[in-house]
């Protein structure tokens, strides 16, 4: 049984899933989210969050994307992977360092009526097992629900300058 070996500590998973309708097409919305630059610009200014480094130029399977960011003013690495490319229809990427047990967020996208229909689906666990889903496991999910939600209203007003150009 996992739970008697030594050390090893159940891991509980969160999951959090959106969608977003966004007035512009299949493969500029596609392009707008393979920049990794621009999540600097739709990423809450609370987190300080930056891109520092990116391995390729352009984003493909194994591109490692680094970055720094603070966490209640605790300054945070943060290491990404991706791991599945197919565009310009999603792109999976896992964090391989940072602040989570676990971070693996799929960006989907497909044409629909008067756009693009982005999903997010971000499936995430914290580390220390169940000791960090008791001490912290609240504070982390509510706050990233206000990320997301920052980043659908960012999204929102950025593709709306767009579409009135």
């Amino acid at each position: 049984m996992q739970a008697e070996i030594e050390g090893f500590q159940p891991m509980k998973l969160n999951l959090l899933q959106r969608e977003q309708k966004i007035p512009a097409s299949l493969p500029e919305v596609f392009a707008f989210f393979s920049e990794a630059r621009n999540l600097d610009r739709i990423t809450p200014p609370w987190l300080r969050f930056q891109v520092r480094e990116q391995t390729d130029r352009e984003l493909k399977v194994g591109t490692l994307i680094h970055y720094k960011l603070a966490w209640n003013g605790l300054p945070l690495k943060w290491t990404t992977r991706i791991e599945e490319w197919q565009p310009p229809v999603f792109f999976v990427d896992i964090q391989l360092k940072g602040p989570y047990r676990l971070w693996r967020h799929r960006h989907s996208f497909e044409p629909c009526d008067g756009g693009t229909l982005m999903k997010d689906t971000v499936e995430y666990a914290l580390p220390m097992g169940f000791l960090g889903e008791i001490f912290v496991g609240r504070r982390v999910r509510h706050d990233v629900e206000r990320i997301f939600d920052h980043r659908a209203h960012q999204i929102s007003d950025l593709f709306a300058v767009r579409g009135a150009a």
